[in-house]
């Protein structure tokens, strides 16, 4: 798949001498849903930022399609639309000129056609004539999308895009999402949510204290740093666990009741197959079993835990 924007060698040092940001690089597909995941500080919003040529890098090129950020600004910044956490809105405008005029901003045409469009896909179209005053927050957060798709970008970025939104909402938010990439829009996202990234990415990225620290797909990164445990419910209560079982490092639980034998995704299932077979040569018999897999949620802690 075609890349649609690449990072080179950024860094970000402030007057201060704070680096925010170290040595960055990242390429993101065409058409992908990436989302980039780091505790607070880690330096997210610094890096989209940056991108989006809000921020100046302290060093490193972006190319957006092919276009440098500095030097053709006005080129590659017409192909992005951000979405920033804060809900900033003229609270006294309405919801389709709002929207219009921010089309208005990058130099395009009025397309009344496409800003309707964008409103009916975000259910903002019956509030087309309301004051943004008058809006909740979740419409808010949506109007901030409409904003950030009026002048047709090609690449979207949703800062904590539903940071205080109720459930609901979310997964609203998340087929919408998935909408847009199926138009044709690359996606990237910045959330604290690790379901919303196991939910909708392709890919995840890792950043901690400004550095990019893992760059994967979803299901490849689950694959390879994931977890599985079979739990064995067995039939009669153990005391201990045999010496000639030692060496799958099983776990007993406290009632004596329940042997738990984690392993890795990648192991084949000789692995498990060996153990049964020597569980049974032991005289321990199960009645029933079942596998857990670790989530995102405890991978993503792992990583940031090894980086410290």
């Amino acid at each position: 798949m075609q890349d649609i924007l690449m990072v080179s060698d950024i860094s970000k040092t402030y007057a201060s001498g704070f680096s925010a940001l170290k040595n960055i690089n990242l390429a993101i597909r065409r058409g992908e849903i990436f989302a980039l995941l780091g505790p607070n500080g880690a330096g997210k919003t610094t890096l989209i930022s940056i991108i989006c040529g809000i921020v100046n890098p302290s060093a490193g090129t972006v190319l957006v399609s092919g276009h440098d950020n500095i030097r053709d600004y006005r080129a590659a910044r017409s192909m992005i639309g951000l979405v920033p956490q804060e809900l900033t809105t003229d609270a006294f405008e309405t919801v389709w000129a709002t929207v219009a005029f921010s089309r208005g901003l990058f130099g395009k045409p009025p397309n009344p056609s496409h800003i309707e469009k964008v409103l009916k896909a975000l259910s903002l179209w019956d509030k087309k004539d309301n004051k943004i005053i008058t809006l909740s927050g979740g419409m808010k957060r949506r109007l901030m999308i409409a904003k950030a798709l009026s002048h047709e970008p090609q690449i979207l970025f949703l800062d904590e895009p539903t940071a205080g939104v109720d459930v609901v909402l979310r997964r609203d938010m998340w087929e919408l999402v998935r909408t847009l990439r199926d138009t044709g829009v690359t996606i990237i996202l910045t959330t604290h949510y690790i379901d919303e990234a196991e939910e909708m990415a392709d890919r995840i990225g890792v950043i901690h204290r400004g550095e990019i620290i893992l760059v994967d797909d979803k299901s490849e990164l689950m694959r390879k740093l994931g977890k599985k445990q079979l739990v064995l419910q067995l039939q009669h209560a153990l005391q201990h666990i045999p010496s000639e079982l030692s060496k799958y490092g099983l776990e007993i639980s406290s009632d004596g009741c329940e042997l738990k034998y984690t392993y890795d995704t990648q192991s084949e299932r000789i692995g498990i197959d060996a153990l049964l077979k020597d569980l049974g040569d032991a005289g321990i018999l199960f009645k029933d079993l079942r596998t857990t897999e670790s989530s995102l949620e405890e991978i993503f802690v792992s990583l940031v835990g090894d980086a410290q």
